[in-house]
């Protein structure tokens, strides 16, 4: 699919590398003035460059470090951005990890903090502090979340109940911020290949495998790229999409789903927009399509 997001500021958090940097380039390529953000200098520059490198407006990007997890650095992020931009169109909250840790682990408690952090608080405190821009824009936020919102993993709980906490504010927010104009909808990933098993210390050959054997689940024989979960968030944040608040695009391809779009109706508007979501949502890689659940809530629900 291609998209024209010309004349649209878009913030992606965590957008030094993986989902973000891809979802960066992306907009970038498709018109957009980016916002790359992250903790990393350096790798924010070089998707910055990519960033302005691929803009067919000639844009550069505007690079911010930043640690979303602290209240100060999420003020100054959407700051920074207004003050450079007067506008703000689309958030991506994708800032985000995970950490193992069992229920015994004496850092058990810690880790949930540092993720609760990183994953949620940082998603609610950008959401809060954009709201008055996008408003403006009838922006939208997208939330990338994760299929562990709903898949129990041992010694993954903290990380599952971050992403599940993730997925029930993007509910609420559909709601709250429907009449406002602003959608807010959810990506939840299955397995994508980025670099942050290699950054946790994991051993190449130890990656190799585990993706190998994520391949051979998958009907479509291969894991995820982080540009495939970037075309998602494009279409979403795109207008084709537009009637719909609160969708859920779970994007994994488990076996017994092969070309099969799986559909859970939230409420009863949504069952005219069906055939349109559809026929806009075969345009989608077919990684991405082995398995869809969608879970659509009207805005002016009462």
């Amino acid at each position: 699919m291609s998209y024209d997001f010309s004349g649209k500021v878009v913030l992606i958090t965590g957008s030094s590398a993986g989902i973000g940097a891809a979802t960066a380039v992306g907009f970038a390529r498709s018109g957009a003035q980016v916002v790359v953000t992250g903790r990393n200098g350096q790798r924010i520059s070089a998707v910055g460059k990519q960033c302005s490198d691929v803009s067919p407006n000639g844009l550069t990007a505007l690079e911010v470090t930043a640690d979303v997890s602290k209240e100060v650095d999420c003020k100054q992020l959407i700051d920074s951005t207004v003050k450079a931009f007067h506008r703000l169109d689309v958030l991506v909250n994708n800032a985000g990890y995970g950490l193992s840790a069992g229920i015994t682990d004496s850092q058990f408690g810690q880790k949930l903090d540092d993720m609760f952090a990183a994953n949620v608080k940082s998603a609610t405190l950008l959401t809060q502090l954009s709201v008055e821009h996008l408003t403006k824009t009838n922006g939208n936020i997208i939330n990338i979340s994760s299929i562990s919102a709903t898949q129990a993993t041992p010694k993954l709980s903290g990380y599952c109940m971050t992403k599940s906490a993730l997925d029930m504010f993007t509910k609420c927010m559909a709601v709250e911020l429907g009449p406002k104009g602003i959608r807010v909808n959810t990506v939840s990933p299955g397995a994508v290949r980025t670099t942050a098993r290699a950054t946790r210390g994991e051993a190449p050959e130890d990656t190799d495998r585990f993706y190998q054997k994520v391949s051979d689940r998958y009907p479509v024989g291969r894991h995820g790229v982080p540009e495939d979960i970037g075309n998602v968030i494009m279409y979403l944040a795109s207008k084709q999409p537009e009637a719909y608040d609160s969708i859920k695009l779970v994007c994994e391809a488990l076996k017994g789903a092969k070309n099969k779009l799986e559909v859970v109706i939230g409420l009863k508007k949504c069952l005219i927009e069906m055939k349109k979501l559809f026929t806009e949502m075969a345009q989608l890689p077919q990684y991405v399509l082995s398995c869809v659940e969608s879970e659509m809530i009207a805005a002016d629900n009462t």
